[in-house]
């Protein structure tokens, strides 16, 4: 007889009162008698009742939930990040709290993980059913890390993937602040699947990436893992100076042409602004990465438990 998969199953849980019971019911329902099941439930301070939901879910569940409350709104990677240093399983796979990924779809990304010795595979989808902002939101996420982490064109960033031990216990040595998940895998190994899984409809409320979400997750990738822009800025330094020059000669010769022509005034302007808003760019960039060196150092943590419910051994 083949032994079960020890199998972890992360769920960040933020505002999912109305969803939150009725999934892991389901999962235990589904999975518990294929795997060797732990479900982690990580509420990142929710505003409804899912912290009284989960802690019945672990009083009625004990041998399967580990549920941890967190005393700050950090994110949903932050959240991932405290949900994989308590993970005990071989793989662990991290899905949302919103129905978005059936059930069914965890032992079909469990199976071709296995099949293929993937150390993470990543879902894709034929049709998302994401807000028109939400999937504008992804494709532009999809674009910076195909340069700004060099991640294969092919590969779609999804939130529900699967992960095997030796890769999580390697990015959960990243304890500074601001981490990306994404970027700490692709950075720690190139051996990654994809798998094309069913993707539904919300059921209940609305995505919890709002725009500014969604620019510090980018401000996330641009400042940790790439020095990219750093250099973009050198680039255009180098660009507007070369114009600034090319200018400079072409006024020169004019005047030396046309000695009573007029100095353009529209012309000095729009050079003075151009050139002083690429300089404020490039100034808060470097800021931005300064800062970050500031509150790394300072040992901001990525989250903090309040309250651990598990089971006593």
């Amino acid at each position: 007889m083949q032994e079960k998969i020890n199998l972890s199953i992360v769920i960040p849980v933020y505002n999912s009162g109305a969803t939150i019971e009725r999934l892991v019911n389901l999962l235990i329902e589904k999975l518990s008698n294929q795997y060797k099941l732990e479900i982690i439930l990580v509420n990142d301070c929710s505003k409804d009742n899912s912290e009284k939901i989960c802690i019945g879910l672990f009083e009625k569940f004990k041998d399967v939930i580990r549920f941890y409350s967190l005393a700050k709104n950090v994110g949903e990677h932050n959240a991932v990040m405290a949900g994989l240093n308590k993970v005990c399983g071989d793989y662990i796979v991290i899905m949302d709290d919103d129905f978005q990924n059936p059930v069914n779809e965890v032992i079909k990304l469990v199976s071709y993980t296995t099949a293929h010795n993937y150390d993470v595979v990543y879902t894709c989808y034929d049709r998302k059913f994401h807000s028109f902002f939400r999937n504008m939101g992804s494709k532009f996420n999809d674009i910076l890390a195909n340069y700004m982490l060099r991640k294969p064109k092919d590969l779609y960033l999804s939130s529900f993937k699967i992960i095997n031990k030796f890769t999580v216990d390697e990015i959960i040595k990243y304890d500074r602040p601001y981490p990306y998940l994404d970027g700490l895998l692709l950075r720690t190994t190139s051996n990654i699947g994809q798998l094309k899984v069913e993707h539904q409809e919300r059921e209940h409320g609305s995505s919890n990436y709002t725009f500014k979400k969604l620019v510090a997750l980018w401000l996330n990738m641009f400042t940790n893992f790439s020095i990219l822009p750093l250099r973009i800025s050198i680039i255009l330094g180098f660009v507007f100076a070369l114009v600034g020059l090319v200018l400079g000669i072409y006024t020169f010769f004019e005047k030396l042409s046309s000695p009573k022509l007029p100095v353009g005034f529209a012309a000095l302007a729009v050079s003075i602004f151009i050139f002083a808003g690429i300089q404020l760019i490039a100034i808060g960039m470097i800021g931005e990465y300064i800062g970050r060196i500031f509150i790394s150092q300072t040992k901001k943590p990525q989250f903090t438990i309040r309250r651990s419910f598990e089971k006593e051994i």
